[in-house]
C-alpha cells in the first residue's frame, strides 16, 4: 500500500485531475493535447503492464533455466537511460548482482569486457538498436567472446523491440532474443520485458513487482487519489525543482530512475520540472522527497508500486504542465552533433587547446581566467536557475566526484545536479535543452590511458566519448548557455585539484 506524507501544494488541481485519471486507465491519447495525441497513441501500453507483463513469465522462466545451464554467474547488462536504470535498481533493491555498463569510458568499458568472459551473461537492451552507445558494447563484447574462443549465442540476450534492426540481426545470429511491447517507451518500460528479463535472469521473482503494482493501480483513478496529489504538488512552482533521496530506505538507487522518467518527460517547449538526485539532505530550501517516511514529502511503498505509480504521476504532470511526457524532443540533437564530429574527425582530428592549464587540469572555455576557482566562480555566475555538472568519467571508480555536487550547491546556494555522462544524455539532457533556460554546465572529462577498440568502426571509445561531450556543448552553446569544461590529466589527482577549488570559494 502506497503511503503519503506531505503534498499539501496544488491541492485545487486534485479534482482537475480526478476527470483525468479514468482517461489515462482507459489509455486516451488525447488527453494531452491534439498535438501530442499521435504519439501518446504508440505510447500508452504501459499502463497495462502490471497484467499484460505477465504474458512474459514462461518465456522468462524458459529463459532462466537457459542461463542455469550454460553456468551463468556474472550478468553484464549494456543500455542507456530507460533501458538499464529499472534493471539496476531493481538489482539494488534485491542485492543481486548486475553490471550495468551505461558508459562509453574505455576504462569502463574495459573493466566490463577485458575480464574471464566464460561464465557470462551480457545482455543488450535496445529498442532499435541503433543508439551508439549499446551497439558499440556489443561489437566490442563479441569480439572479446570470439578471442576468448566463446560462441556468443551462449552468452548473449537481446531485448528489443519485434522486427527492429537489432532483433533481426540477433535471430538471424541465433541469439536468445526477448521482444519487448513497442508501445512502451524506454522510461515507461520498467514492468516491460526491459526491467523483467534482467530481473529474472539474477534470480528476482518478477510476478511479485506485477502484484504490487496491479494492486496499486487499482487505486489510482479514486477521487483524490495518491498520484492526484503528487502530481498535483509537483507542479506547483515550488517543486520547479525538487529533491529526492533514497538513502536509509528499502529502495536504494530508486531516485535516478525517477529522475530520468521526470526530467526527459517535462523538460520540453521550456517548462519542467528538474529533478536532483541527493546523496545526503540539501542545505538548499527546494522540496525533498524521501521514501522512508522522513521530511516534510515522502512516498512509502514497495519496488512494483513506485513504478507504476511515478509513471502514472509523470504522465498526469505532463497533463498538468501542459507538454508531451511521451517525446524527446532534444534527446538526439547531441547525438547527431557526436556523428557528424565523428565523420569530420575521419579526415582529420583538430588540435583543441586550453585557455588554462593548472596542475593536473586543462579547461576549455570561451573566455579566459588565471584559476580553476576563477572558472567554478564564473559557473556559478552564469547561473540563472541551476548548475549541472556532467562527469564523462569511470561510474564505480572515479566516484569521489560527486562530492563535487554538494560542494558546489553549499558554496553557490544554487541547485545543483549530477550526472554520468554519456548516460545523462538520454535523461535531463533533454531537460538541459528542452527545459527553462536557466542552467550553467560544467563538463569533467578525462585521460583515459588506454585505446580500446569498437569493432567494425575506424575510431575506439576514447575518440566516441569525446565526440559526445563536444556534441552536447554544441546543443548547449547554440541556445547561448554556458558550458565551462574541466579536463583531467590524472584523474585522481585531477578530481581532488577540483575539489580543493571548490571549498576555497
Amino acid at each position: 500500500m502506497i503511503k503519503l506524507t506531505g503534498f499539501n501544494e496544488g491541492r485545487g488541481l486534485w479534482e482537475k485531475l480526478d476527470q483525468i485519471t479514468a482517461r489515462l486507465a482507459k489509455c486516451d491519447p488525447t488527453i494531452w493535447g491534439e498535438k501530442a495525441a499521435k504519439e501518446a497513441a504508440k505510447r500508452l501500453n504501459w499502463i497495462d503492464l502490471p497484467e499484460k507483463s505477465r504474458e512474459l513469465l514462461p518465456q522468462l522462466d524458459a529463459l532462466s533455466a537457459w542461463s542455469r545451464e550454460f553456468g551463468h554467474n556474472d550478468f553484464i547488462l549494456c543500455g542507456m537511460g530507460g533501458s538499464s536504470l529499472a534493471p539496476e535498481v531493481i538489482a539494488q533493491v534485491y542485492r543481486r548482482r548486475l553490471t550495468v555498463l551505461d558508459s562509453t569510458d574505455p576504462a569502463h568499458v574495459r573493466q566490463v569486457f577485458g575480464q574471464d568472459l566464460a561464465e557470462s551473461c551480457i545482455i543488450i537492451a535496445s529498442k532499435s538498436g541503433s543508439t551508439i552507445e549499446t551497439a558499440s558494447q556489443m561489437a566490442s563484447a563479441n569480439e572479446q567472446l570470439i578471442k576468448q574462443g566463446l560462441d556468443p549465442k551462449n552468452h548473449f540476450v537481446v531485448i528489443t523491440d519485434p522486427f527492429s534492426p537489432l532483433d533481426l540481426q540477433s535471430r538471424q545470429s541465433n541469439l536468445r532474443v526477448v521482444n519487448a511491447d513497442p508501445n512502451v517507451g524506454g522510461r515507461f518500460s520498467a514492468l516491460s520485458a526491459f526491467g523483467l528479463a534482467p530481473a529474472a535472469l539474477i534470480g528476482i521473482d518478477v510476478s511479485v513487482l506485477l502484484d504490487d503494482a496491479y494492486e496499486a493501480s487499482l487505486s489510482f483513478t479514486n477521487a483524490g487519489s495518491a498520484v492526484t496529489q503528487v502530481a498535483a504538488a509537483l507542479s506547483d512552482s515550488s517543486f520547479s525543482v525538487t529533491g529526492f533521496l533514497d538513502r536509509s530506505s528499502d529502495v536504494t538507487g530508486l531516485s535516478e530512475w525517477i529522475e530520468q522518467l521526470i526530467a526527459e518527460s517535462t523538460g520540453k517547449d521550456g517548462k519542467g520540472v528538474l529533478p536532483i538526485t541527493l546523496s545526503s539532505k540539501s542545505s538548499m530550501s527546494y522540496p525533498v522527497i524521501s521514501f522512508d517516511g522522513s521530511g516534510a514529502n515522502s512516498v512509502e511503498a514497495s519496488l512494483g508500486e513506485h513504478f507504476i505509480f511515478w509513471q502514472w504521476v509523470t504522465a498526469l504532470l505532463g497533463y498538468l504542465l501542459e507538454v508531451d511526457p511521451f517525446n524527446q524532443p532534444n534527446v538526439a540533437e547531441a547525438k547527431d552533433n557526436a556523428s557528424a564530429l565523428l565523420e569530420r574527425w575521419n579526415q582529420e582530428k583538430p588540435i583543441i587547446s586550453p585557455v588554462l592549464e593548472s596542475g593536473e587540469i586543462a579547461i576549455y572555455s570561451s573566455f579566459v581566467a588565471k584559476t580553476v576557482e576563477d572558472y567554478l566562480c564564473r559557473a556559478i555566475s552564469n547561473s540563472k536557475g541551476y548548475l549541472a555538472l556532467m562527469a564523462y568519467l569511470h561510474r564505480g571508480v572515479d566516484d569521489q566526484i560527486r562530492d563535487l555536487a554538494p560542494l558546489l550547491e553549499s558554496k553557490s546556494k544554487i541547485p545543483t545536479t549530477f550526472g554520468w555522462g554519456p548516460r545523462f544524455l538520454h535523461s535531463t539532457g533533454q531537460f538541459h535543452k528542452g527545459g527553462p533556460r536557466i542552467g550553467s554546465f560544467i563538463q569533467i572529462t578525462a585521460e583515459s590511458g588506454i585505446n580500446w577498440p569498437i569493432a567494425g568502426r575506424g575510431f575506439g571509445f576514447e575518440t566516441l566519448i569525446m565526440a559526445q561531450v563536444l556534441g552536447d556543448m554544441v546543443a548547449l552553446e547554440s541556445r547561448g548557455l554556458s558550458v565551462i569544461r574541466f579536463h583531467l590529466r590524472n584523474r585522481t589527482q585531477g578530481i581532488k585539484e577540483l575539489l580543493q577549488a571548490a571549498n576555497r570559494l
